[in-house]
């Protein structure tokens, strides 16, 4: 019964920090018991230990944002104070060389999120998805995320959302696998008909994935064979912004 409790208070200690993280604004107390369904005193005794360790800070005019320990390792880890202005050249060198859309995102507990798209000046484009959280699985950036460790593989029934989504958890593994071994991801028509897409990991200083740059494009325009080519340009488009990302870092006296 104690283990029981001991894993209950974890997940729900867990559950305020990813409400702390994915917040745009300050979490009170109330959004708290309401998320949790927890009593004022337990939530209160969860957010002071979050305090106490350095996961979670009060703010002045009141409510929780993520502590110094949280914002101290997205500061080195991504090595730059926006990744989606740091990465905004790159992408449109890549859509020029391309013509297709490109994009860089970042892993989140609900899934794929973008920072920055440059749109294809092509017609028939891929939409505008920044913002957007799109499920993992069925997303080329994903997969990467997936793969590398950035973000864990889902469990349970998977949503079918294009005519293509790998549906299977045993399907999704080996997928993974192939991703790892070739150090890009794909997808065809899987996030929807009629859209395909390649992927590449972008890493941090300490050489763990913390972002994905992509290229989308309409499969009435696009073969695999171009797919393939197009990754090319998305492998090479990600090691250099992770180079730069790492000159950074250098430069600001991390070791």
């Amino acid at each position: 019964m104690a283990l029981e409790n001991g894993s209950q208070s974890i997940d729900r200690a867990a559950r305020i920090l990813v409400r702390l993280v994915e917040s745009e604004e300050a979490v009170t107390l109330s959004a708290v018991m309401e998320e949790t369904q927890l009593p004022k005193s337990t939530a209160a005794r969860l957010l002071r230990a979050l305090e106490r360790n350095g996961l979670a800070q009060r703010r002045p005019g009141g409510g929780f944002r993520p502590g110094p320990v949280l914002v101290d390792y997205a500061r080195h880890d991504a090595s730059v104070g926006d990744l989606a202005t740091l990465a905004r050249p790159f992408l449109e060198t890549l859509e020029r060389a391309t013509g297709e859309t490109a994009n860089v995102a970042i892993p989140t507990p609900g899934g794929v999120t973008r920072l920055a798209q440059v749109d294809s000046h092509h017609p028939l484009g891929a939409g505008n998805w920044v913002g957007r959280r799109i499920p993992h699985h069925a997303s080329s950036m994903g997969k990467v995320f997936m793969a590398f460790g950035a973000a864990q593989p889902p469990t349970g029934r998977l949503a079918k959302l294009g005519p293509n989504t790998i549906t299977s958890i045993d399907g999704l593994l080996r997928e993974l696998d192939d991703v790892r071994r070739r150090g890009s991801a794909s997808t065809w028509e899987e996030l929807e008909a009629g859209l395909c897409s390649t992927a590449a990991p972008v890493r941090g200083s300490r050489g763990t994935v913390i972002a994905a740059i992509s290229v989308s494009a309409p499969t009435v325009r696009t073969t695999r064979e171009r797919l393939a080519d197009l990754t090319e340009h998305v492998v090479a488009t990600a090691h250099a912004l992770t180079d730069v990302i790492t000159i950074r870092t250098h430069g600001n006296g991390e070791q």
